[in-house]
């Protein structure tokens, strides 16, 4: 049986206009009580708001569109999960497309959710470099969430690159080491100048020299890694503590490391940047840098649904900023791992940290 909006306004002792204001998260002014009061007699009576209709009454069909690059990459489903938690509590839906880093796909995703009236759009990892080429393809308000290019700050939200090279850095330093080398990406990347700036701002900041040697690019895989390990290696005063720009470069140069007979971290310490999930079961486990993808997720849906709300097309981009997780690598926790339930997946944890960064139980498990 279809409940009317008369009723739940009966019943709550409210206007029908108030009652439908309250179920349409209307930005008229109304208080929290009276609103969650509202809300509450809905749900106990059942009332299923007609979408169609209200799309019609509102102009807003309250879905949002997510157009991703590449939907396998290790980092895109955190991020939509971040988007998704967000999006539904608050009463929208959404779809996805999947472009594969495509120009012309990327247009037909724009004019696809164009012709299917979405209320905004969310690009995760987007081809476009500038916000311009987007308006001038759609009208709705729009944020972009990862971007590998960062040519331009609106309505973007992104990594605070130069404070996690700055942790990573920084934690090896603080540990005593004054020969710390940087294996970083591709030249071309800005997450790779933005990482790099991080690096030599931290030592600079501890007055630790800086060697032009010790800097060395891989190509984010383990094989580009273990060449800059090796060459690292090589080099006639050799660097104690490397930092790697992701996890991959940083288990490829702990490969170099143990195929030169030497051991990590008692020779030479290692940290990593993403928090991969391999990087928690390694031998030894990767000391690393979150890279905070659900959190990006959540303050790009955050954003979007502030420029709907607020009927506005630009707003200022967002930075958000990872966070040190201690693990064997660095040589700064104990090298007794226990098993542990995390998340729903068993992962291998270090007992406890002598710094207290991570992880923040000294409890073992089985």
């Amino acid at each position: 049986m279809t409940v009317k909006l008369s009723e739940i306004a009966k019943a709550a002792g409210v206007s029908v206009p108030t009652a439908s204001r309250a179920l349409t998260n209307s930005s008229h002014p109304m208080s929290a009580d009276t609103r969650e009061r509202i809300l509450a007699v809905a749900r106990e009576m059942g009332y299923q708001p007609n979408l169609i209709a209200r799309s019609l009454r509102t102009d807003r069909t309250n879905t949002i569109g997510l157009i991703v690059e590449n939907i396998l990459s290790p980092f895109i489903p955190p991020i939509l999960r971040g988007i998704q938690d967000v999006l539904r509590a608050e009463g929208y839906f959404s779809t996805i497309i999947n472009s594969d880093w495509d120009p012309v796909i990327e247009s037909e995703a724009i004019n696809d959710l164009n012709n299917r009236k979405i209320d905004g759009i969310i690009f995760v990892e987007s081809w476009h470099r500038s916000s311009k080429e987007i308006r001038d393809k759609t009208d709705k308000p729009f944020v972009f969430v990862h971007r590998l290019f960062h040519n331009q700050l609106e309505n973007t939200i992104r990594v605070d690159e130069i404070y996690g090279a700055r942790l990573a850095t920084g934690h090896l330093a603080g540990l005593g080491h004054c020969k710390i080398a940087y294996i970083n990406g591709p030249k071309d990347w800005d997450a790779s100048k933005k990482r790099l700036q991080g690096y030599r701002q931290e030592l600079a900041e501890r007055n630790i020299p800086f060697y032009p040697e010790f800097v060395q690019h891989g190509d984010w895989e383990a094989g580009g890694g273990y060449a800059a390990g090796q060459t690292l290696l090589g080099l006639p005063d050799r660097p104690t503590a490397i930092f790697a720009a992701n996890d991959l470069m940083a288990a490829g140069a702990m490969y170099a490391i143990q195929d030169a007979g030497l051991r990590t971290p008692q020779d030479i310490a290692i940290v990593g940047y993403d928090d991969r999930y391999f990087a928690r079961i390694v031998r030894p486990a990767i000391t690393t840098v979150t890279l905070p993808a659900e959190e990006m997720g959540q303050e790009s849906a955050r954003l979007l649904l502030h420029l709907i709300q607020q009927q506005k097309t630009t707003e200022i981009g967002v930075e958000v900023r990872g966070k040190l997780i201690v693990r064997q690598s660095c040589g700064a926790v104990d090298q007794k791992l226990v098993f542990e339930d995390e998340q729903g997946s068993r992962a291998w944890r270090s007992k406890r940290s002598r710094e207290g960064v991570f992880p923040d139980s000294e409890e073992e498990t089985t």
